[in-house]
């Protein structure tokens, strides 16, 4: 009998250990959604040819030094396969084009029947200018010009690539009025200097290094966009703003008139909202000490400029205790 007893007082002292545990681990039905964050997390940038890949190794420093989470920076084909990545857990931070993570969260263009809903704004960098890049010996002067031309239109799922696609429709062609080739920009560059292609569309931050390297060798042209088809393209796509490449870059003699989309910085939904402050906080309040020439255009104050889709919290909360944002 003192045996069945003892069974029974263990047994009793078992289930109200459960509903104990049960009702801390509920904490009102809150606690239960807290997410655990990583130990390490990757950032995904872009070709090592470009802007992304040697600032985003300067950001992940900055980041893991600021809030002691290893961050590594790996290259990628960039913004549309970035957000791709995002989506499948695949990354934890991305560089991205805001026009193609906005295309990708309505699931319009490349992302059709594909929008992803897990992937959040931390928040914009820079201008990213469309240079279309080429040289004298090539007889390109316009985008008309580009017509039955071996022209790269970047990696494929791109935002080069994308941007391309419209430029070439606002001049009323499309890629079929051109020989596209799929190369990242330092294919480009060196497909250019060795006459396999003859131009080449590139959106990145200028000065572009695979372009510096071009106009070491050679002689670099940038085809200008006219404003009536800058008007156009703004008009049909408003995340596009008309830019100027200085004269001097590349060694141009005069401004060239083009276009250009924000590069920003995306991250996953799983991160939680005090880890992804400190993130942003970090990214916006450091900047002064990158070395590479973009990090002076990373300010609080741009930052939120040009972003189509919704904040993570923790971004959310330092931009309003900034008062970027009600």
């Amino acid at each position: 009998m003192k045996k069945k007893s003892s069974l029974l007082v263990m047994a009793m002292f078992l289930v109200l250990s459960l509903f104990l545990a049960a009702c801390g681990n509920g904490n009102d039905g809150e606690s239960t959604g807290e997410k655990s964050d990583p130990k390490l997390m990757s950032m995904l940038t872009g070709g090592t040819s470009g802007t992304y890949y040697p600032l985003g190794g300067e950001m992940a420093k900055i980041i893991t030094d600021e809030t002691g989470i290893q961050t590594d920076a790996l290259s990628s084909n960039a913004s549309a396969d970035n957000a791709a990545a995002l989506a499948k857990g695949e990354a934890d931070l991305a560089f991205v084009q805001t026009d193609v993570i906005a295309n990708a969260i309505e699931g319009k263009g490349a992302f059709e029947g594909k929008a992803i809903d897990n992937v959040m704004a931390i928040g914009s960098l820079y201008p990213e200018t469309v240079q279309i890049v080429t040289t004298p010996k090539s007889g390109i002067k316009s985008v008309e010009d580009l017509k039955g031309k071996k022209v790269s239109v970047g990696a494929p799922g791109s935002g080069t690539y994308m941007n391309a696609e419209q430029i070439l429709e606002i001049h009323g062609m499309t890629m079929d009025d051109i020989d596209a080739q799929n190369l990242d920009f330092g294919e480009s560059t060196g497909g250019i200097q060795d006459g396999n292609i003859d131009a080449a569309f590139i959106t990145s931050g200028t000065p572009t290094g695979a372009v510096e390297g071009l106009s070491a060798s050679a002689d670099v042209v940038i085809v200008p966009v006219a404003q009536d088809k800058i008007d156009a393209l703004i008009e049909k796509y408003p995340y596009y703003a008309a830019d100027t490449i200085p004269a001097g870059t590349y060694g141009l003699e005069s401004d060239v008139t083009t276009v250009a989309v924000l590069a920003m910085l995306a991250v996953t939904d799983s991160l939680s909202e005090d880890l992804v402050y400190d993130i942003t906080k970090a990214i916006y309040e450091k900047s002064g000490s990158l070395a590479h020439a973009k990090g002076k255009l990373i300010t609080l104050e741009t930052a939120t400029d040009g972003i189509g889709i919704d904040f993570h919290p923790g971004a959310e909360k330092y931009f309003k205790e900034k008062g970027l944002l009600d």
